[in-house]
């Protein structure tokens, strides 16, 4: 339990940067899974319009500090290979 004045706002801002950062996640997944749903489907253009919305997201996420850039690097590369994968 915290004690000081200090360390019960500590823990108040981390509650607080912790809702916001799993907001932040959770949209990444949100325009992830609409990525896949797409692919899924088979459409190509469908799918490049999805990932056209997904990569900025996963971007955004990285500059916000949610995900770290090699991880937002190898799902971009993922999400692409899998693009390329349904045009070829």
């Amino acid at each position: 339990m915290a004690n000081t004045p200090s360390a019960k706002k500590a823990v108040s801002k981390i509650a607080a940067r912790t809702q916001v950062n799993k907001a932040r996640r959770s949209r990444v997944r949100t325009f992830i899974r609409k990525f896949n749903d797409a692919l899924a489907g088979g459409d190509k253009a469908s799918a490049e319009t999805a990932f056209r919305n997904c990569e900025p997201e996963i971007m955004r996420a990285v500059s916000k500090g949610v995900l770290h850039k090699n991880t937002a690097a190898r799902k971009v590369s993922r999400l692409v290979k899998r693009l390329k994968a349904l045009s070829a």
